[in-house]
């Protein structure tokens, strides 16, 4: 008997029309000698109107867009850094190659982001900075956030890697903190195969990090060649700005599409005992990575599922593993158990790609609900 032939569900593929193809072909062929940063600076523009910010920086990464910002703010040897222990190792990596020490507090149990709370007690002299992972389009608490760095004067920063199209009471992921910082990275909603982009309202800041960017070539500076400071290189290029620009020309659908998908997967999955992604009254999530997390105490093997998922086809991803519980290094703020070092055994993210169709969501929802919940 002939194996049977299933289906593909990437967990996540970029949607790239010929309004993409064509800008970067035109950058390709146009875009060099005096146009060389045309695309960056639409990019940057476009960018910037979305969001309600006064400066943006396109950079390689969104590692990098962190890195030159915690850079710009003083942050060095010794000083400490407080995130959430469920992240991905790129908002700690930053902090680490500053000389400084990530601390790391526990998730809040309904949108998977940094307590508060523990924020607050996690504070010490040698606090710097509190940055503010919005985790797979979930919002932190900010105004919480945000009145603890003003009673401490420790700025906040957000990481919205995740977070576009995430709306909090008005305002847009990224735009509230002293700086913002975004992922173009392949599997974000929006792309440039890899890239980033720094945001803020302090234009001292602003001036600091393009400084920064440029390898510390000050805007304005006479002498050719002349370094104002040691800078970094986290410049984008600029096809891959044509491809963020007319990305952007689209963003609002490329959001629509992703509200979307996740509505169908709650639709599928609205009566088992899972928790998906939150959406706090007055906000708007912008559900960049569905994920679900089993009721602890409903028998769960994640590990199973995945098997099962990826025998027929279907590629999901494990939650984030506990940074704590890597060689990261850093330290946890508090010495008792963490929410963040049992989650991840019991949820899941889901395929997100923009094709992916009402079919193949219940398809994978019906494999969930098979393996993991048939008794």
């Amino acid at each position: 008997m002939a194996k049977q032939s299933y289906r593909k569900i990437p967990y996540t593929k970029p949607s790239i029309t010929e309004l993409e193809i064509q800008y970067a072909t035109d950058a390709a062929r146009n875009g060099w000698g005096e146009h060389c940063y045309d695309y960056i600076i639409r990019f940057e523009e476009a960018f910037k109107q979305h969001l309600g910010v006064q400066y943006a920086i396109a950079t390689s990464s969104c590692t990098g867009a962190l890195h030159m910002g915690m850079h710009a703010l003083g942050i060095g040897p010794g000083d400490e850094v407080i995130l959430a222990d469920t992240n991905w190792i790129a908002t700690a990596a930053p902090i680490i190659h500053l000389g400084a020490i990530p601390v790391f507090v526990d998730i809040l149990p309904d949108s998977w982001c940094l307590d508060p709370e523990q924020v607050q007690a996690a504070i010490t002299p040698k606090t710097k900075a509190i940055i503010a992972v919005h985790l797979y389009g979930n919002l932190c608490e900010m105004d919480a956030l945000l009145a603890i760095g003003e009673r401490y004067s420790i700025p906040v920063i957000e990481d919205a890697a995740e977070a576009i199209g995430s709306v909090y009471h008005g305002k847009r992921a990224g735009s509230m903190g002293r700086f913002g910082a975004f992922s173009f990275h392949g599997t974000k909603t929006i792309t440039t195969g890899e890239g980033g982009m720094f945001v803020t309202n302090d234009p001292e800041l602003y001036e600091h990090v393009l400084t920064l960017s440029n390898h510390g070539r000050a805007r304005g500076q006479t002498k050719q060649f002349w370094p104002d400071m040691v800078g970094f290189k986290y410049k984008m290029s600029n096809i891959q700005a044509a491809i963020g620009y007319a990305q952007m020309q689209r963003i609002e659908i490329l959001i629509h599409m992703k509200r979307k998908i996740f509505s169908m997967y709650q639709n599928y999955l609205k009566d088992l005992p899972v928790q998906m992604n939150h959406e706090p009254r007055g906000c708007t999530n912008g559900y960049w990575m569905p994920t679900f997390v089993v009721n602890e105490k409903v028998s769960f093997n994640r590990n199973k599922l995945i098997s099962k998922l990826k025998s027929n086809g279907v590629d999901a991803r494990v939650f984030f593993w506990p940074l704590s519980s890597t060689s990261t290094g850093g330290r946890k703020a508090l010495d008792k158990p963490y929410l963040s070092e049992s989650i991840h055994l019991h949820a899941l993210n889901l395929p997100s790609h923009y094709q992916l169709s009402n079919e193949e969501s219940m398809f994978i929802c019906t494999l969930i609900k098979n393996t993991s919940f048939s008794g």
